[in-house]
């Protein structure tokens, strides 16, 4: 039961090869099937979330995440009449970018690329599905629909917007994406804010003490202990989280209900005309922006995450290097490409951490990790 504000396969603005309908799925449901048979999201299963792989069974990895934000976006969907698998699609997409060592890889590979047009995995993400997946005979890319796309292009410069054309427009015109690409920006925030704790957790390097100073935990762990005051440890980590994870969800059904009962919009096109319609409350958002800042401060700053992540970042800058000065080392596809520089990034962005480190020790024979 679809509201007037969702997205609609039939009315979707195509493909850029365009290709006969599948006779038993809608065009959303099949871009979901082509992202989840692709290489790059079969990769992320071994890419950094925060916590290496090899680090421990039980982290998360970019795949994990990416089910999860699909989890929680469908869920939020169906309650607001949003098309749920064009909102699975895109959840599944948007870090099909992601280089490894998470954000430091990111961070490296950019700066190696700086006089090169530079790199971003959001980008990439977008670069992934519409350029470097190599599946079919007539077109390079996963040739996903225009709302698919869209929804993984989630940042932009004004210089990218132009070269990208119109999946890139609204940046240009200062307009919005679909609803469902919305929603997926505030699930992916929902989940990686809740699943670090977790991983902090577990990790050893945050402490359910710690976590009193941030309200939106400490309210929820405490709600928890005056039902369940038997609980301790683990089980009431995850009952916390559980409580945060739902209340946030609310929130958003609430107050986007609030913004779409203001402005009633009777399309997904007047939908992007309009201000950003999904959206937590004040009152939440300022809560959220406190968790961010505590897991930058405790978490992603904690000297034993910050000495591995230095180290994911010299690798990459070190494999970099190794290709530019002899692209033979890299397979012929990548090695005869007319961009030597974009190619090198494309192939250290598409690897895993533990097959980069391996590569690092290859060419190098250093062994970091």
């Amino acid at each position: 039961m679809l509201a007037p504000y969702a997205s609609r396969p039939e009315q979707s603005r195509g493909r850029r090869h365009p290709e006969p309908p599948a006779p038993t799925r809608n065009d959303y449901q099949r871009d979901r099937d082509r992202i989840v048979h692709s290489t790059a999201f079969r990769r992320l299963v071994y890419k950094t979330q925060v916590f290496l792989n090899h680090e421990g069974d039980l982290f998360r990895t970019r795949l994990t995440h990416s089910l999860e934000v699909a989890q929680l976006g469908r869920s939020v969907a169906r309650t607001l009449g949003l098309h749920e698998d064009l909102v699975e699609a895109i959840a599944l997409a948007h870090d099909l970018g992601h280089t490894p060592f998470g954000h430091a890889g990111q961070d490296a590979l950019n700066d190696c690329m700086r006089e090169h047009g530079g790199f971003e995995h959001n980008l990439q993400s977008l670069r992934v599905v519409d350029e470097l997946e190599e599946r079919y005979p007539a077109f390079d890319g996963l040739n996903l629909s225009f709302e698919t796309r869209e929804g993984i292009l989630k940042h932009c410069s004004r210089e990218n917007a132009q070269r990208l054309g119109p999946v890139a427009a609204r940046f240009l015109e200062r307009t919005q994406p679909s609803l469902e690409a919305q929603l997926c920006n505030l699930a992916d925030e929902i989940a990686y804010n809740a699943h670090d704790i977790d991983d902090g957790v577990r990790s050893g390097l945050l402490t359910l003490e710690q976590l009193e100073e941030v309200d939106l935990f400490a309210r929820y762990r405490a709600a928890a202990c005056r039902e369940h005051p038997q609980l301790t440890g683990r089980r009431l980590l995850f009952e916390a989280i559980r409580r945060m994870l739902s209340d946030q969800v609310y929130d958003v059904i609430a107050s986007t209900r609030a913004r779409l009962a203001e402005h009633e919009p009777a399309s997904a096109d007047e939908a992007r005309r309009l201000p950003p319609l999904l959206c937590f409350s004040a009152s939440m958002q300022a809560d959220g922006a406190a968790l961010k800042r505590f897991l930058r401060a405790n978490l992603y700053r904690h000297p034993q995450v910050t000495d591995t992540t230095s180290r994911g970042k010299r690798v990459v800058k070190d494999l970099f290097e190794a290709y530019v000065g002899d692209p033979a080392q890299m397979p012929p596809a990548y090695a005869g490409a007319p961009r030597l520089h974009r190619a090198v990034a494309d192939y250290i962005a598409g690897m895993t951490d533990r097959f980069a480190i391996r590569e690092h020790e290859r060419l190098t024979r250093q062994r970091l990790f």
